[in-house]
């Protein structure tokens, strides 16, 4: 199985009609200052304070297998595109059957050299956003109950 990718448009139009989850891979406070209507966060990667670096989560795999089933609609998305792609490549190896990556993430991906928009992002397309979300959704709560699942 291999993942699909969609904009952020198309994204938006399968989380509303047909029920997927979009689940953030940013870190918590990327999550935190602004983040699409309804997302979930389980980060990719962490930020290390003390060497100042992004660092793999340990538990990413875990947290998701624990609160969502192999079979859940998963919409994947970042800050670009590239945490994402990663991300739903990690979760179809998994066994995961429907995850989409969605290209341009929540900031849109641009071109280096020229500047010009490669894939629109969530927020610059006008899109639904919101900066706090329900507690039930947010990494603490997901990392919660795969702690204690595993206790």
């Amino acid at each position: 199985m291999s993942v699909k990718h969609l904009s952020v448009r198309e994204a938006r139009k399968v989380q509303v009609e047909d029920g997927y989850t979009y689940v953030d891979v940013r870190s918590v406070p990327e999550y935190e200052s602004g983040h699409p209507e309804g997302a979930h966060n389980v980060p990719l990667l962490h930020r290390n304070e003390e060497i100042r670096q992004m660092q793999p989560n340990p538990d990413f795999l875990a947290v998701m297998k624990v609160n969502y089933p192999t079979d859940a609609k998963l919409l994947i998305g970042c800050q670009v595109g590239g945490r994402s792609s990663r991300a739903a490549q990690l979760l179809v190896e998994a066994g995961y059957e429907t995850v989409a990556n969605v290209r341009g993430g929540f900031g849109g991906h641009r071109d280096p050299a020229t500047g010009q928009v490669i894939d629109e992002g969530w927020a610059s397309a006008d899109l639904p956003v919101e900066t706090v979300g329900s507690d039930d959704v947010g990494y603490t709560a997901l990392h919660g109950k795969a702690n204690t699942s595993t206790d």
